[in-house]
């Protein structure tokens, strides 16, 4: 009688062992797989958010030889116009309608290559009479209306840079966590194959609960990770 009870348990025992590992086997290919994916999804980002810096910085590159470009045309200009207002070829403005290129100044000349970007900027401060008016700004350059698009490029490059970098991050830490999921259940693996090949049924009960209480704990712990298919 003794020896059919323990043959009972060791039956038992190998159901429940049996049905463990399968369902162990499922999810440990299922966690590789998608700390597989999220892998993936992590170079992506991270190769996108090197790329983006790298925009960013040719947008910056290139707004800086603008402004270099507009300072040189509007020192050039205002020195001009300055010596074209004492000489008397033009009178000295007071705002930006009242004011029009003279052909054949220098004035003139240098007003018609100042680029579309700098003008609404130029505009607004020759409003202020800086030519007449001790209080105006000290140039176009800190007026609100000096917007470069290449900057505005690069700072959103910048953001977008560093967005994609936070992701890569969570992907990188959702990979870890499937990759630690893994490993669990290559624990219930190890512990549900143990308990069927003990010789003690008591001994093979206590290590079966072992594994099956990773395998639940493991398993209630995937279903809050997220998916990638």
């Amino acid at each position: 009688m003794r020896a059919d009870s323990q043959e009972v348990w060791r039956r038992r025992l190998e159901i429940a062992a049996t049905a463990i590992l399968a369902l162990a086997t499922i999810l440990t290919a299922w966690s590789a797989f998608q700390s597989a994916k999220w892998s993936g999804l992590q170079s992506i980002a991270f190769a996108e958010a090197g790329a983006a810096r790298t925009e960013s910085a040719r947008a910056a590159n290139l707004a800086g030889q603008q402004t270099q470009v507009d300072i040189g045309v509007f020192l050039r200009w205002i020195s001009a116009a300055d010596a074209d207002i004492r000489s008397g070829l033009i009178e000295r403005p007071t705002e930006a309608s009242l004011y029009e290129p003279t052909v054949g100044t220098v004035s003139g000349f240098l007003f018609e290559r100042m680029r579309d970007e700098f003008r609404p900027a130029l505009d607004a401060w020759l409003d202020t009479d800086p030519f007449g008016n001790p209080d105006a700004p000290a140039s176009p350059f800190v007026m609100d209306e000096y917007q470069l698009e290449a900057s505005a490029r690069a700072e959103e490059l910048q953001v977008l840079a560093e967005l994609r970098s936070a992701d890569g991050i969570d992907n990188n830490q959702q990979a870890d966590d499937y990759v630690l999921m893994a490993v669990i259940f290559a624990s219930v693996l190890f512990f549900v194959g143990l308990s069927s090949k003990l010789a003690n049924p008591k001994s093979g009960l206590a290590i079966l609960i072992v594994g099956i209480v990773l395998f639940v704990g493991g398993a209630v712990t995937l279903l809050t990770f997220p998916i990638q298919i």
